[in-house]
């Protein structure tokens, strides 16, 4: 992190991640609202684990990026061996990759294992992985006082929201409600930190009075006084406020959308097994209507002979 990149590709993971949750319980739950139960992830059709697999290498890479790639020498450590405070927020960024990496190997072994208790502990694990994320956030080394310590801040609101809901969802996993409010809190911190790089390291959409300079070797963005700062922070939560809305709008409009697509497709296999009941029941009257005639034949022709 701390480049457009840095915020611009956890982001997007982020974002598929929601988005990806988001449809899956809306469709779960209308296809079956009496049995629905909340699972922690969801497997495809052709790769079973393909999202916790998408989770580890998302992981992995960031970690490599932030210890590895990005460092000038290729690796975070001084010529003592101890850590310069200048990459302190890099082990900071891949504390919290790792932490996700951890929960998407643990969750491949308890689905294989089978064990009664994987949900459960499947769900603790995420939990843990956002309380180390917003730990991470709250308590950075970076000097987070400007307008980059505001987008944070806000963000930190997102995931505690991310991190309560995992929470709730280990004692209810039968609520759609606390399944969908955690999908889109999770889209949320996608869209917000996708936001956050372009907004600060993007030197046109810098606000007015501060400007992007570098400070011991990192891009920040410093303002000129007190009035422009506030000003600058004051932009921030309009933007977050906007986005609060425009998911608002987003994440009804999208359950909404499914609801009439899977309604119709309920109502068209509702509709095929009705159907399928008349044509059983109007064979079983034809069988009984033969059945009568021949007992009638027979009858009557009995009466005949006598």
């Amino acid at each position: 992190m701390g480049t457009l990149v840095g915020h611009v590709a956890p982001g997007f993971g982020f974002l598929l991640i929601g988005l990806w949750h988001l449809f899956n319980h809306i469709k779960l739950h209308y296809q079956h609202p009496n049995s629905y139960t909340s699972p922690p992830w969801f497997p495809t059709a052709k790769i079973r684990y393909l999202e916790l697999f998408l989770i580890m290498v998302g992981s992995c890479i960031s970690i490599a990026m932030e210890l590895f790639i990005g460092p000038q020498k290729h690796q975070p450590f001084d010529v003592d061996g101890t850590i310069p405070s200048n990459h302190l927020h890099n082990f900071e960024h891949s504390s919290i990759s790792m932490a996700f990496l951890v929960y998407g190997a643990f969750s491949i072994v308890l689905d294989h294992l089978g064990s009664k208790a994987k949900y459960g502990l499947t769900q603790l694990l995420a939990a843990i992985a956002f309380g180390q994320q917003l730990m991470m956030f709250h308590l950075h080394s970076a000097d987070h006082v400007g307008i980059e310590g505001q987008y944070h801040l806000l963000l930190q609101i997102v995931i505690l929201v991310s991190l309560t809901t995992t929470l709730m969802g280990i004692g209810l996993p039968k609520s759609f409600l606390v399944s969908f409010v955690r999908s889109a809190s999770i889209l949320f911190q996608g869209i917000w930190l996708i936001l956050m790089g372009y907004m600060l390291w993007t030197p046109a959409l810098i606000p007015k009075g501060c400007i992007l300079h570098l400070d011991n070797g990192h891009e920040v963005v410093n303002c000129s006084d007190t009035e422009a700062l506030h000003r600058a922070k004051s932009l921030v939560n309009i933007e977050f406020s906007w986005l609060v809305v425009g998911m608002m709008i987003f994440a009804m409009s999208f359950y909404l959308f499914l609801a009439r697509v899977y309604r119709e497709k309920v109502e068209y296999w509702s509709l095929g097994r009705e159907e399928g009941r008349e044509d059983d029941e109007d064979l079983e009257s034809q069988k009984k209507s033969n059945l009568e005639f021949v007992h009638m034949g027979k009858t009557y022709a009995m009466d005949i002979e006598r």
